[in-house]
């Protein structure tokens, strides 16, 4: 039997795309994720791009399983289980009847390819212009505007400094010394207190600085570029905190669902 659901893509499966496929899976949609080869997800523990390395994982109740190709994908659609594959150029897009495309890769630059007049395409973020790259676009910059769509017009433009959390911001961001290996990382959800060894790059330590929570790490085993983001470090030091879809993806998520229950047809394929 042919499944009824409106089936959204998803282009990237770090943990702010992460946060719009569960809200979007909650309210009744199917969503499959696709992701590159080796992901460089920062918050490992609630992103599906961490089913490319370790098979599957569950995010706010919602499980995630790497599959290898598409053969798979309709059994678990029928299980209500988020397929994720590899595929960095989105050519899914074209091969299965799909509702609605949602680029949640947060590249910050213009998308490889132009608008798709035949498909209903939601943008995240810096990089995308209503009207010319996407059909609707989702605010992702902190404040007033957060999670609101856009209809015309682009995004605020990338700050490159991160929300400040009891009185640090751009030091919550760990970033590479050098390019290399990342190997040796520490559990996320691990207390470190300033001058720690979180990782390395390479022979080069990445040390904390300051007493905090580790929010998230790039998998070990990845080559990274110098000055690539490759962790979080959390100074309110709640462990908890880096298990769960922070309220910005959540904002977001809400921000796509809009866009997308604004399209009738869609609607339709919700209440069956």
């Amino acid at each position: 039997m042919e499944i009824e659901r409106p089936l959204i893509i998803l282009r990237g499966g770090g943990d702010l795309a992460t946060g719009v496929a569960v809200r979007l899976h909650r309210c009744g949609f199917d969503i499959i994720v696709l992701e590159i080869q080796q992901p460089l997800a920062v918050r490992r523990r609630v992103a599906f791009a961490e089913a490319i390395y370790s098979g599957e994982i569950e995010v706010g109740g919602v499980r995630g399983v790497f599959v290898p190709d598409s053969e798979q994908i309709p059994q678990l659609r029928s299980e209500r289980v988020v397929p994720v594959l590899i595929d960095p150029a989105g050519n899914l897009s074209t091969q299965i009847k799909t509702s609605a495309l949602v680029d949640g890769r947060m590249r910050k630059t213009l998308p490889e390819a132009p608008l798709d007049s035949s498909l209903f395409t939601i943008g995240l973020g810096p990089g995308f212009t209503a009207g010319v790259n996407c059909n609707a676009l989702i605010e992702t910059n902190r404040g007033h505007n957060m999670g609101r769509v856009i209809w015309q017009g682009g995004a605020e433009p990338d700050t490159k400094v991160p929300e400040t959390v009891a009185g640090f911001n751009v030091d919550r961001v760990l970033r590479a010394p050098v390019s290399g290996l990342l190997e040796g990382g520490k559990e996320i959800g691990s207390m470190i207190k300033a001058g720690d060894e979180i990782v390395r790059v390479g022979d080069v330590p990445v040390e904390a600085p300051f007493n905090g929570a580790l929010r998230g790490l790039v998998h070990d085993g990845v080559r990274i570029e110098a000055a690539a983001k490759i962790g979080d470090l959390d100074p309110r030091g709640e462990p908890s905190y880096c298990f769960s879809i922070s309220d910005k993806a959540l904002a977001v998520g809400g921000g796509v669902l809009e866009a997308l229950l604004s399209q009738p047809q869609l609607r339709r394929l919700l209440s069956g």
